[in-house]
């Protein structure tokens, strides 16, 4: 099992690395940001559960073999819960209303969140 939670925590890592210094940089190299605004939107909530649903699956996993990579991978899916269900709508408020400082804030206060699990990710991963 071990090596399942190992697997699953890289796959993990390596999807959540893509979709923020693959995906979104470059629609935003390739597109204009009024278009890329309702992909990113829209990608975002199936980004989310995406991480939510890995993340928890590798916390059950790496639970097997050792807690500690197991409690930082629950960590992960649950400020993943937070961003999405709580950050992610009042982000896009904010951009509805064109409020770029409370935007600024929150989406920054997002990609703190991201960083942050990435970091989280590569402990995890190296524990296993």
């Amino acid at each position: 099992m071990q090596d399942a939670a190992l697997i699953a925590t890289a796959i993990l890592l390596g999807g959540m690395t893509f979709f923020s210094f693959g995906f979104a940089p470059v629609l935003f190299k390739l597109l204009p940001s009024q278009d890329v605004r309702p992909i990113l939107r829209g990608t975002f909530p199936y980004y989310y559960l995406t991480v939510i649903a890995l993340s928890i699956v590798c916390a059950i996993l790496a639970g097997l073999h050792n807690p500690t990579p197991a409690l930082i991978l629950g960590a992960i899916a649950a400020s993943t819960i937070y961003a999405r269900q709580m950050l992610m709508p009042q982000i896009n408020a904010a951009s509805d209303r064109d409020d770029k400082r409370a935007f600024g804030r929150l989406h920054g206060a997002s990609v703190v969140i991201q960083l942050i699990q990435l970091g989280l990710a590569v402990w995890a991963l190296l524990l296993l």
